[in-house]
C-alpha cells in the first residue's frame, strides 16, 4: 500500500491535509470527508484515527485508492464551531453552478479529478433517530433514488447486529440537500454517496468506534479490503 498526502486550499485559512491510500491492485476509489462542520469531533477523531491506523499499517487497503480529509473545515475546528457561512450549503447546486467557498471549491476539485465511486461525508448530529423520526443522531443519510440506498439498509442491518444498546441503533434517512457535497458528488459524478451521523449525546469513544465501524463497512463494501 502506497500513502500519499497533500495540502488542499494551500496558502488559505482553510489550508488542511488531504491523505491517498493506493492498493497495490486496481480498483475504485472512495472518498471520505469529516469536519465539514467544525464542531463535530467525533467523526474528525474518527477519520484522524483512521489515517493514522492505515500509515502505521494496523489496516490496509489491497486495491483501489482511499482518500481521506479528516479537517475539512479548519476555522470552524479551531474554534470548535459550525461554520459560517455553512461549508455544507457552499457546493455546485447544479451541474451549471460553481462552488462558492474556497474549501468546497477544493473539495468538488478532487471529486471531479478522482470520480470516486462512493463519497462519505462524516457528521454528527442531536438526537438519537431510534426515539424521533425528526433527528439525525445514528442514521445514515442519502438521496432518493441513490445506487447506495439498498446497500445502505444492509450496512445498517449489520452495525445494528453489534450496537448494543437498542437506542443507538442507526436508521436511514432519504433526504436531497442542494449545496452539500453529498448531493453535488451524487448528482456531479454520480458517486454512491452518504452523509455519517452519529450522536452527540453519546460518549465521544462510543462515537468515533461507530464511525470508524460504519467506514470500515463500506470500504470493505466498495473492494478495496
Amino acid at each position: 500500500m502506497l500513502a500519499q498526502r497533500q495540502k488542499l486550499a494551500k496558502g488559505t485559512p482553510y489550508e488542511t491535509w488531504l491523505h491517498l491510500f493506493h492498493g497495490k491492485q486496481p480498483g475504485p476509489t472512495v472518498m471520505i470527508v469529516a469536519g465539514i462542520h467544525g464542531k463535530e469531533v467525533g467523526s474528525i477523531r474518527a477519520a484522524q484515527r483512521l489515517v493514522k491506523q492505515l500509515r502505521n499499517q494496523e489496516l490496509t487497503i489491497n486495491r483501489g485508492t482511499l482518500i481521506i480529509v479528516p479537517v475539512a473545515n479548519q476555522p470552524a475546528f479551531k474554534k470548535r464551531v459550525r461554520g459560517k457561512p455553512d461549508l455544507n450549503r457552499t457546493f455546485p447546486r447544479s451541474k451549471s453552478r460553481k462552488a462558492t467557498q474556497e474549501m468546497s471549491r477544493a473539495l468538488f476539485i478532487i471529486m471531479q479529478n478522482y470520480k470516486p465511486a462512493w463519497y462519505l461525508d462524516l457528521h454528527e448530529a442531536n438526537g438519537l433517530s431510534s426515539k424521533s423520526k425528526d433527528v439525525l443522531g445514528q442514521t445514515l443519510i442519502t438521496n432518493p433514488g441513490n445506487a447506495s440506498v439498498p446497500i445502505v439498509r444492509r450496512i445498517i442491518k449489520q452495525m445494528n447486529k453489534i450496537v448494543n444498546r437498542p437506542s443507538h441503533r442507526f436508521h436511514i434517512r432519504l433526504h436531497k440537500l442542494k449545496g452539500s457535497s453529498r448531493t453535488a458528488a451524487a448528482e456531479s459524478i454520480h458517486a454512491k454517496a452518504v452523509t455519517v451521523e452519529t450522536c452527540w449525546s453519546l460518549k465521544m469513544n462510543t462515537r468515533i468506534q461507530y464511525q470508524m465501524q460504519m467506514v470500515q463497512h463500506f470500504i470493505r463494501e466498495a473492494g478495496l479490503m
